[in-house]
């Protein structure tokens, strides 16, 4: 969500000399104290209650609220995954680890009733269901303890997006994205106890968490919904000295994603100090961690403007809402706004963005992101059904009035990231195994015009100037800061990608 707080003049400059992955000397802000970290925030940047009921609204009750809202069926038609699905390629014998903070105490439940909904696989470890041979499982790891739910205090100045509660939005959207995309996918939630607000550790505890899942060879492939500015840690070396995990995924041969952030190009200092300054929004264009990082996949977002009742196939539609989609008419897709994206100030460009597709917007010597996109704004938002305890007390708000159990629209590159792990899931099945870093494949595909014209819808409209204080960047042909590659046309795109990171 946009941020509204008083930007400050900043006179400190943030660079530092590191072996192997930067540096350029960038303008700064002041920084938290030596050793804290910053604090992270979930990417899920909206959402919309539709209905308490335990089924799911039409699209009537979401176009009344300005909205098109996609389900499992429709998301994959979407991105051309359906047929896959149907033969039998889903993620079967793959696991997609999700980390979050906190978990949800209702998921079992809660992932019951979206699958009943939507006729989708039944997991084992989902609520009521009977493990079975073959069946996809669902299963939580707790590393460093599980925090019990609690509401936040009455003096609270914000929704509550800091506690357990609240993070059930994003563990929710997370988890049965996940499912909706590659329903025969295992799914592994791995979380964390600690609230950003209370402490400076989310950050390690995260990476630690995503270390252990890489040493244990628990999953083939990590999504991460969360992020902080690079600007926000205190110096570039305290941030490189968390890359432990992405390094041992790349090593291991899983795939690790990472939404690129809700806020354009304007974020925010997440200083873990308190007072009316600290939260500033960083006076020019910026990226997220670790979306930036080259050992990651960075994934940005779009508007989604296709046909939420289509599940044969892609379908674009002009005229529904949103305003986005109307607009733009005859565009299937539309570079979100607030979709974040740029270029980092600490990672080096790396060789595999050396070749980009015709037409690209040039990538200097940093890092660009987001690699790719997929539907993220909540105005061509996915369903999503989440428990929350009775009379408001959880703290969140819908408007004005406290939100209840029930479905939601929800969106933000919370939304892509999980998204692009299901696909990603697919391909690794049909590669019987985890396929490691998947961005030089990625890039591979986009040097070779017939194949990237097959493998992925290119972008060319939007931006994402979501502050008109910082500048954006504007969608273009091939690669650009606000949808990378472009978007996935999974029919072509999984078996390539395959035969990608093999070097074909």
């Amino acid at each position: 969500m946009k941020n509204t707080r008083p930007i400050r003049a900043f006179a400190f400059a943030w660079a530092l000399a590191l072996s192997g992955a930067l540096v350029a000397v960038t303008p700064g802000v002041t920084a938290a104290p030596a050793s804290r970290y910053p604090a992270v925030t979930p990417a899920a940047s909206d959402y919309q209650q539709l209905t308490a009921s335990t089924t799911p609204p039409t699209e009537a009750q979401c176009n009344s609220v300005g909205r098109r809202c996609f389900n499992p069926a429709s998301i994959r038609a979407a991105y051309n995954l359906n047929d896959l699905v149907a033969r039998g390629m889903d993620g079967r014998g793959i696991t997609v680890a999700i980390i979050d903070s906190y978990g949800s105490d209702t998921m079992a439940h809660d992932l019951h009733v979206y699958n009943e909904a939507f006729g989708l696989p039944p997991m084992c470890g989902e609520e009521t269901v009977t493990c079975a041979p073959g069946m996809p499982t669902f299963s939580r790891l707790a590393l460093q303890g599980a925090p019990a739910t609690k509401a936040p205090p009455s003096t609270a100045k914000s929704p509550g997006l800091q506690d357990k509660s609240a993070w059930a939005i994003e563990v929710a959207l997370d988890v049965e994205t996940v499912h909706a995309v590659a329903p025969g996918a295992n799914i592994l939630l791995v979380t964390t106890p600690v609230a950003e607000t209370l402490g400076v550790q989310g950050l390690p505890q995260m990476m630690a968490a995503e270390k252990y899942v890489v040493d244990n060879h628990l999953a083939q492939v990590i999504t991460q919904s969360f992020g902080t500015a690079e600007e926000a840690f205190n110096t570039p070396s305290s941030l490189l000295n968390l890359r432990d995990a992405f390094t041992a995924a790349a090593a291991n041969g899983v795939t690790v994603l990472a939404s690129t952030g809700d806020n354009g190009t304007a974020n925010v200092m997440k200083a873990p100090v308190g007072g009316p300054n600290a939260g500033p929004t960083i006076p020019y264009p910026t990226v997220g961690w670790p979306a930036s990082d080259p050992l990651v996949t960075a994934v940005g977002g779009t508007y989604l403007c296709t046909d939420p009742s289509a599940t044969g196939g892609r379908v674009t539609l002009s005229t529904m809402a949103p305003t986005r989609c109307l607009t733009n008419p005859g565009v299937a897709e539309v570079g979100w706004i607030a979709s974040g994206g740029g270029y980092s100030h600490v990672f080096a460009k790396p060789d595999y963005q050396d070749t980009l597709p015709a037409g690209s917007t040039p990538i200097g010597s940093m890092r660009g992101i987001p690699d790719v996109a997929l539907l993220a704004s909540a105005t061509t938002g996915t369903l999503e059904y989440l428990s929350l305890p009775p009379a408001g007390q959880s703290g969140i708000l819908c408007g004005s009035d406290p939100c209840s159990t029930g479905w939601y629209v929800v969106g933000g590159t919370s939304l892509s990231s999980p998204a692009m792990a299901g696909i990603v899931a697919i391909a690794a099945q049909l590669n019987h195994g985890g396929l490691g870093l998947i961005n030089p494949a990625l890039y591979k595909i986009g040097a070779d015009p017939a194949r990237y014209a097959a493998d992925f819808f290119d972008v060319t409209t939007g931006n994402n100037t979501l502050d008109p204080s910082v500048p954006g960047y504007p969608a273009t042909a091939g690669w650009d800061p606000v949808t990378g590659l472009g978007t996935i046309n999974g029919a072509n795109f999984v078996p390539d990608l395959v035969a990608a990171v093999h070097g074909n």
